[in-house]
């Protein structure tokens, strides 16, 4: 299991990639990887798989259990992206329609769950 991000470290890492314009790829990393941690604790479960490569991947919404091979759920994006819906900068439907996110799946809408409160 990974080590669990702190508040203080996630939200330190937060700071400074939205206060610089290209943030030490350790920080982005650990921002990424925060705000998975949060949606992980937001949404319990193993129904839909959350890629931010190449940094980290959780599942999350309760649900059926996928166990092998492509989940049928799926959302994929970068790190830039992910990190502005999770903190409120952009719109679920915003970035679907500007083909940021790529979502498959029935059950791949993480609208009603974002943005989260870092």
């Amino acid at each position: 299991m990974a080590r669990k991000i702190s508040t203080d470290d996630g939200r330190d890492a937060l700071a400074a990639v939205a206060a610089s314009a290209e943030p030490a790829r350790t920080e982005l990393a650990t921002a990424v990887r925060y705000l998975l941690q949060l949606l992980a604790e937001k949404a319990p479960g193993n129904t839909v798989e959350v890629r931010v490569p190449p940094f980290g991947a959780v599942q999350v919404i309760e649900g059926p259990r996928h166990t092998r091979g492509t989940p049928p759920n799926v959302v994929e994006t970068d790190p830039a992206t992910w990190i502005a819906l999770a903190t409120g900068a952009q719109a679920w439907p915003d970035a679907v329609a500007s083909g940021r996110i790529h979502a498959s799946g029935t059950r791949a809408d993480l609208a009603a769950l974002l943005p989260l409160r870092p």
